[in-house]
């Protein structure tokens, strides 16, 4: 969908403690936080105004966010395993 927002912790609310304490504990984390959130909003702004972009350039904007979407999961979880011992 089109304008669709993928904030992080919109799609994982289960997880918004993680979340919070990675975001301030991990600068990793933080780090690429930010940029998911960067791309999220890039994206959201070229869909609003038409994707005044290649298709190829739009795909690849999207794939970035999908992987970096993938790597703060990935440390998420893990996280959430570790504190839950």
């Amino acid at each position: 969908m089109l304008n669709e927002n993928h904030a992080f912790i919109l799609d994982f609310p289960e997880l918004k403690l993680d979340i919070v304490q990675l975001n301030h504990d991990d600068p990793r984390f933080k780090a690429d936080l930010q940029r998911y959130h960067e791309l999220d909003y890039n994206i959201r702004q070229l869909e609003i105004s038409g994707s005044p972009i290649e298709d190829s350039s739009m795909n690849d904007l999207k794939h970035q966010r999908m992987v970096l979407k993938d790597t703060l999961y990935k440390q998420l979880t893990q996280h959430h395993e570790q504190a839950g011992k």
